[in-house]
């Protein structure tokens, strides 16, 4: 399973409890509009997770990039890699097309029908990302959110139960 997702360096709102008599207080996000991409692949046959920063955007040069990192580990098992992805424009870009086909072989990428992202298992790891690491958490700049993140994800590298469960078609 392959995605991109961005997170906000403002975390999710939250819920509190507020006694009846008190006004309810108001919690000010800082205003910005710094955020952080990535790209993810979960391996599911032991829920290794694989990512890459994006600093720009995404775009057909970064998805190659990703992809041809993303092959480069997983030809190591000798076994045929299928991905599973969703349908961004740049998923299909002339960019690749002509390396897709000469990897074809080995290397296949296979595309969820249209406006269906919750076939899209990789939806899950981002969600369980969020609740985990972002939510109810400050984050006083970017480079904080970056390192949270890439801390959580660089666990997540290693083969594990939970990921492989999350993303598991049931």
């Amino acid at each position: 399973m392959l995605d991109e997702v961005l997170f906000q360096q403002h975390g999710s709102r939250c819920r509190m409890w507020i006694p009846p008599e008190e006004k309810d207080p108001m919690i000010f996000h800082a205003p910005t509009r710094k955020k952080v991409g990535y790209f993810g692949a979960v391996r599911i046959r032991d829920g290794r997770f694989l990512f890459q920063r994006e600093e720009d955007c995404f775009n057909a040069q970064t998805f190659f990039c990703f992809l041809k990192n993303l092959y480069r580990i997983s030809k190591r098992s000798g076994r045929h890699i299928y991905i599973v992805l969703d349908n961004a424009r740049y998923h299909h870009a002339k960019l690749h097309k002509l390396w897709r086909d000469i990897w074809a072989e080995n290397f296949t990428l296979l595309f969820l029908p249209p406006y269906s992202p919750d076939m899209n298992t990789s939806e899950r790891v981002w969600k369980y990302t969020r609740r985990t690491v972002i939510h109810n958490r400050y984050f006083k700049n970017i480079d904080d959110l970056k390192n949270t993140i890439e801390n959580f994800f660089t666990k997540l590298s290693k083969p594990n139960e939970i990921l492989r469960k999350l993303c598991s078609i049931t």
